[in-house]
């Protein structure tokens, strides 16, 4: 073996096992790990302030379907599964996913509301196909201290030009609503 292709393959095996650490495991509050086709719930980590993740109802029958937080703690909201822009089965750190109450509630990024200047998160998305069309339809899950956080920030447009926010929680008429925040909803992930 050539000294050129043995340092490639050293390169090559230590470049992986780089990416593998950098793109760990979501894990639940069991400590197993999140996978697509799984049904979840997206819980607050401190207590106090609100119960799982859920959606409003629409006024009219049709979105924009609000992603809110339930007022009542004891809440767990409703079950979601998430879906990565690569099909992995494992869901991983950093990887652009589709959150998804059920089939026709996707999670996306709404228009900016001017009166509140607030970023909303809907549940009137398209799953899979990832790209410019849909760019506003891709979260990420972050560390965020011990726990977990949800991002904002697509990559699955690579010439497309976009935002990265935390996303966090706003108190509209009693309502509390996910958006775009500087203060991040901390969180974690229950089985259903």
């Amino acid at each position: 073996m050539s000294a050129a292709l043995y340092i490639f393959l050293i390169l090559a095996v230590f470049i992986s096992h780089t990416t593998e650490a950098a793109l760990e495991p979501v894990t639940d509050i069991d400590g197993g790990r999140l996978t697509s086709g799984t049904k979840y719930y997206i819980l607050p980590v401190l207590r106090g302030r609100g119960g799982g993740l859920t959606m409003s109802k629409p006024e009219n029958k049709t979105c924009p379907k609000s992603v809110i937080q339930d007022q009542y703690e004891i809440s767990q909201g409703l079950p979601l599964e998430f879906s990565p822009s690569d099909n992995s089965r494992i869901i991983r750190v950093s990887t652009d996913l589709n959150f998804k109450f059920c089939a026709a509630s996707v999670w996306n990024l709404d228009n900016y509301d001017e009166k509140t200047n607030q970023w909303f998160v809907t549940a009137c998305g398209v799953e899979g196909n990832p790209g410019q069309a849909t760019v506003d339809n891709w979260f990420k899950i972050e560390k965020y201290e011990d726990d977990y956080k949800i991002v904002f920030c697509p990559t699955v447009c690579n010439f497309c030009k976009v935002m990265c926010r935390d996303v966090g929680v706003f108190v509209q008429d009693g309502m509390r609503r996910l958006v775009l925040s500087d203060v991040p909803l901390k969180v974690m992930f229950k089985k259903a």
